[in-house]
């Protein structure tokens, strides 16, 4: 009898994973990315986004990308999370008036908690914000009749922006009232986390014609292609909420001429458990050859595409896969941090990273990957004149300086693997910064993906070494004050304004917080 029971089990086990198979996995991705082509065809004009991680596998070419987590939006642990204010989104729908964004989900759903609630309540809370900033610069006193005000709005239509301005909490109609009720009853504690953080919320104003709304789309979605309406023919700025995959069932067995296979929604979730080191890049890159090739080969394939990858990269002393590359120069003045914005002349390929600075003096940039930052040191030359670089991620980049102390190599981990490595690091990190700021050298802070360890050690190099006002002071009046969440959170703001990609974790941010307040013998040299 116990041997049946294991025989039972060992079947179902084998069952799971044929289902879950990497083929079917990439088939089913495949699918629906169909589905997200045709929807998005419906308004071209509006650029396609994929919310990370997800999101990313279901097209071959997105203008950017967001971050929504599905945990901030799960009953009773409504969040509106500062450190991912994904401002770049609402600036992006309003200069192209609207925006569709791509996710699914694999719990059977018609669509994920981050479309369901997490996004609608960060649409709420940025129009009630806007309309608040709004009315403050009203009541301040408007500019001439028929000037354009702070802004970008004239004298003459600010009371039509009183009355029309859709401050609702819109939620899709499957969430139940109570429910509602009680995420209504936490917003205006989410604006004014959102106004003490020190968000641009001017820029948000400005770039908004109309009111966020969100609309959801998905595969059971009835579409009347002869009715479908201009996205500018709305009265609100579109966010359209796309969740990719088919929520029929948790697995459907599909069969074509040639191959048998199983369907599975949201497919793209969780990629470490079947990948197989395969990413969206590099499966869009071969998507037909793998798909034609049916699942007995499939796993091969995938092998030799991998294998191939890191060879070719390997041979040119990069450790990660090629990304898209754009830098913004940045100046920081005052204690709000406004900054002024310029366009450098280089590019490299891959994924949009940023620069900020104090002076022309005195710049940090953090980059996406660590074979960017060595190709950023072998040709920054011709625009930027990076002069030194501090390396956070596991591996050592092959580097030939003139001068050695111009590299810094510390190979942190994510808090996962060890919840002290960035801590223990920290100091090092700093110390490196002020040395060479000091001297007025430029910087560049690179880690693997550039959305969580780069992005915390500038966030702890920003605290650390300059003032309310953003000015590089040596770490003159960081000695002089105690830094809280509230603080850090507002410098964190600042440079998640630039590099729109950060997704830094809980567990390394803790880290940073513990250095800032003397957690490991925060001393510069």
């Amino acid at each position: 009898m116990e041997e049946e029971r294991v025989s039972i089990y060992r079947v179902a086990r084998s069952i799971k994973r044929k289902e879950n198979s990497l083929y079917n996995a990439l088939r089913s991705i495949y699918e629906d990315s169909i589905f997200v082509g045709e929807i998005s065809q419906l308004w071209p004009e509006l650029p396609l986004l994929a919310n990370l991680r997800c999101g990313l596998w279901y097209s071959a070419k997105f203008h950017s990308t967001c971050y929504f987590k599905s945990t901030d939006g799960h009953a009773n642990n409504w969040s509106f999370n500062t450190s991912r204010l994904n401002l770049h989104v609402a600036l992006l729908a309003g200069q192209k008036g609207g925006c569709i964004i791509v996710d699914s989900t694999r719990k059977g759903k018609r669509f994920p908690d981050s479309m369901s609630k997490t996004i609608p309540i960060w649409v709420c809370v940025l129009n009630r914000a806007i309309l608040r900033y709004i009315t403050k610069m009203h009541g301040a006193g408007t500019p001439m009749e028929g000037e354009s005000n702070t802004f970008g709005k004239k004298s003459e239509d600010i009371e039509q922006v009183f009355t029309d301005w859709d401050c609702s909490l819109h939620l899709p109609l499957w969430v139940p009232r109570t429910e509602k009720a009680a995420i209504e009853d936490r917003i205006e504690d989410w604006i004014k986390q959102l106004e003490t953080s020190g968000a641009d919320i001017s820029s948000l104003a400005s770039a908004l014609k109309k009111p966020l709304r969100p609309l959801w789309i998905s595969q059971k979605t009835v579409i009347w292609l002869n009715e479908v309406p201009e996205s500018n023919s709305w009265d609100f700025t579109p966010i359209i909420l796309l969740s990719a995959s088919s929520s029929s069932g948790n697995f459907q067995h599909r069969t074509t001429s040639e191959f048998s296979w199983n369907y599975i929604p949201g497919a793209g979730d969780d990629e470490e458990s079947w990948a197989r080191g395969l990413s969206p890049n590099l499966f869009w890159r071969h998507a037909y050859d793998l798909i034609s090739l049916g699942p007995d080969l499939c796993n091969q394939k995938v092998g030799d595409i991998v294998e191939k990858d890191r060879v070719y990269h390997a041979q040119r002393g990069e450790h990660a896969p090629q990304v898209s590359l754009k830098l913004s120069k940045l100046s920081v003045s005052n204690s709000d941090f406004p900054v002024e914005e310029t366009e450098l002349d280089f590019d490299f390929p891959g994924t949009e990273n940023s620069v900020w600075s104090s002076s022309d003096t005195c710049t940090i940039f953090w980059l996406g990957s660590t074979n960017l930052a060595v190709a950023a040191t072998e040709h920054a030359g011709d625009a930027s004149d990076v002069d030194c670089l501090l390396n956070c991620d596991r591996e050592r980049a092959s580097l030939r300086l003139d001068n050695p102390e111009a590299y810094l190599h510390l190979p942190i981990v994510n808090s996962k693997l060890d919840r002290f490595s960035l801590l223990r690091n920290l100091p090092s990190a700093v110390n490196f910064a002020n040395r060479n700021l000091r001297k007025g050298k430029k910087l560049l802070i690179c880690c693997h993906s550039g959305e969580d360890i780069s992005i915390c050690v500038s966030l702890a190099i920003l605290t650390s070494l300059f003032n309310n006002e953003g000015v590089f002071d040596d770490g003159k009046s960081f000695s002089e004050i105690r830094i809280t969440k509230l603080e850090m959170r507002r410098r964190l703001v600042f440079i998640c304004k630039f590099a729109i990609n950060a997704r830094p974790s809980r567990g390394n941010l803790k880290q940073v917080f513990n250095f800032l307040n003397g957690g490991c013998g925060n001393s510069f040299s």
